[in-house]
């Protein structure tokens, strides 16, 4: 069986991805093999001699609108090549994305993720091919290649083998329902700036549990819906 994580994703400008995907976190992942990320230009699925993919929208209004028939043509593809778990819009409107979403998605097999880009895209591809809708925040971007970059990132580095010192991922932000401790390094003291003696130490059972409860004060001072949300659960 092939445990490559697959990633295809669908947009309009697959030249702001390229470099991305090669380097770091994600680059690596692929030198690996243990993640394979595809980029789609939706200009290649246009179906005028202009290769447009946007027009304006019915009923008035400004800006452009992402078509159809070159998402689905892209899309349509795809899907008869390979099965996918999710096809995934990029969207303000979306959920919320957190560290259990990408945790879900690291598990998965193939991936879609289609950018938006202008002022949307038609509605008919969100209610026909769209199976999830994530959002990276409550702001507004040019497009979505930036948050499809955002939500591979925050993927891969969940696979394992691809982070070479697996428990720094075991103690990033969100993974516990806390926010990460401080950290510090090298020197011991810099422009009269001294490191937490706890930390210099040795005692490893002190050190841990310094940090625990940074994190939850760091957790309460900052975000306390976090909390509440683990005491919910």
């Amino acid at each position: 069986m092939n445990n490559t994580l697959r990633i295809d994703i669908v947009c309009a400008v697959p030249q702001a991805l390229a470099s991305f995907m090669q380097t770091s976190i994600v680059g690596r992942g692929q030198e690996k093999g243990l993640v394979e990320v595809v980029l789609h230009n939706l200009h290649d699925y246009a179906t005028d001699k202009f290769k447009h993919i946007d027009d304006t929208p019915y009923g008035g209004g400004a800006g452009m609108i992402l078509q159809a028939e070159p998402i689905f043509a892209c899309i349509d593809k795809l899907q008869s090549e390979r099965s996918y778990d999710d096809v995934i819009f990029l969207t303000p409107d979306g959920v919320r994305l957190t560290q259990n979403v990408c945790a879900e998605l690291s598990l998965t097999q193939n991936l879609i993720l289609l950018a938006g880009h202008y002022k949307g895209i038609d509605q008919r591809v969100r209610d026909v091919l769209v199976t999830r809708e994530v959002s990276i925040g409550d702001y507004v971007l040019t497009g979505g290649e930036l948050p499809a970059a955002v939500l591979t990132d925050a993927i891969v580095r969940l696979l394992p083998g691809v982070v070479g010192d697996a428990e720094s991922v075991l103690d990033d932000s969100f993974m516990h329902g806390l926010l990460d401790s401080p950290h510090y390094t090298k020197p011991a003291e810099f422009r009269g700036l001294k490191v937490p003696e706890v930390l210099t130490s040795g005692n490893h059972a002190a050190i841990r549990s310094w940090r625990e409860d940074m994190a939850r004060t760091k957790t309460m001072e900052r975000r306390p819906d976090m909390l509440s949300d683990t005491h919910e659960e």
